[in-house]
């Protein structure tokens, strides 16, 4: 047996997601716009690992009666490897965002809706993504050779790259919105859009959103495939994909402080990938346990963040200031995204 979703579970799975965007949604509303506190980021961190822990005990109890503890202790334990390493990397894609929202000087106040929208995407987009690959790896298993391939790589070109600042002035997406896009100078409260002069333009919210967007597709890349060397079960890899993007939001605001504590946290990611990517190519030669693929992610990730608290990064400034500074407006008055509110702030 092995997929596990039934049409019963993913109704309930999608009630899960459904009452905790809800519940998300309602609490945003309610506390309207505004800073963020570390406390009550670490808060709603601790709510989100609690609602996916409930979750995943729930799925065992209900395998267990359903199937037997030994189908149950596998389901569960894969859903845990994966919903590590998701939240794993998705720490690294956070650090990212910091770039972009630090990038277009979005006001503190602002960022809570940003990234509830760009979470919002990543849901949709990732359960296409994760059906499609699903059925890529059942109709050809050569598939998750070429995943693993992939991911090799993919870790060896992150380490290379780990350490080195992201150039977000040549990112092809931001520059097709500058050619393609009229885009305020300045942001107008939390509207995605608005009126300059008698002219509709999009609101530099609005370009943040979508360079979230572009960038959580551009790890999904790296993160499903990921995934896929656990389990190929197509409801583990999405309910355990689905309950690692839930706690996104919060996750960014507690780590938006503490990104410079985990400066080597890349060269971590790059060997998870490499290693995960190793597994699949191997899989057939040396097979490795589910239990074994999260001791091994596990004691990687804790070397990690503890070499990074003991090893100072180089050039470290003492101000704690964010790494990549907002740049100043060069280019004022040019209708590009950033052009105006990169310096109004």
């Amino acid at each position: 047996m092995n997929q596990v979703g039934t049409p019963q579970l993913w109704a309930l799975f999608a009630a899960f997601v459904a009452v905790a965007l809800l519940i998300d949604f309602l609490a945003l509303r309610k506390q309207g716009a505004h800073r963020v506190a570390l406390a009550e980021a670490g808060l709603w961190s601790l709510l989100w690992v609690g609602a996916s822990a409930a979750f995943v005990g729930w799925l065992w109890w209900t395998l267990g009666g359903l199937a037997g503890n030994p189908l149950a202790n596998t389901k569960a334990t894969e859903f845990i490897t994966g919903y590590v390493i998701e939240k794993a990397l998705a720490v690294d894609n956070i650090f990212v965002f910091l770039l972009v929202i630090n990038y277009f000087a979005v006001p503190p106040e602002f960022q809570k809706r940003v990234l509830m929208i760009g979470i919002l995407g990543a849901l949709v987009l990732r359960a296409a993504m994760i059906l499609i690959g699903a059925w890529l790896v059942t109709q050809f298993h050569w598939v998750l050779y070429l995943f693993g391939a992939f991911l090799v790589y993919t870790g060896y070109q992150m380490w290379r790259a780990a350490g080195e600042e992201p150039d977000l002035e040549a990112n092809s997406a931001l520059q097709w919105m500058r050619r393609k896009m009229k885009i305020a100078a300045h942001f107008d409260g939390e509207k995605l859009f608005t009126v300059v002069a008698g002219v509709p333009m999009a609101t530099p919210l609005l370009a943040v959103v979508l360079l979230i967007s572009v960038v959580d597709i551009v790890f999904a890349v790296d993160s499903i495939p990921a995934i896929f060397a656990i389990t190929t079960d197509p409801f583990i890899v999405l309910t355990s994909n689905a309950c690692a993007i839930l706690g996104l939001r919060a996750l960014y605001f507690l780590l938006a402080g503490l990104h410079e504590k985990f400066h080597l946290l890349s060269y971590g990611l790059s060997l998870v990938l490499a290693f995960i990517g190793a597994k699949m190519l191997l899989a057939d030669l040396v097979p490795i346990s589910v239990a074994w693929s999260l001791a091994v992610t596990f004691a990687i990730l804790a070397a990690t963040i503890v070499l990074s608290l003991r090893i100072a990064p180089k050039g470290a400034a003492t101000t704690g200031a964010y790494p990549f500074p907002a740049k100043k407006s060069a280019d004022a008055g040019d209708g590009g995204a950033g052009g105006g509110d990169r310096g109004a702030r």
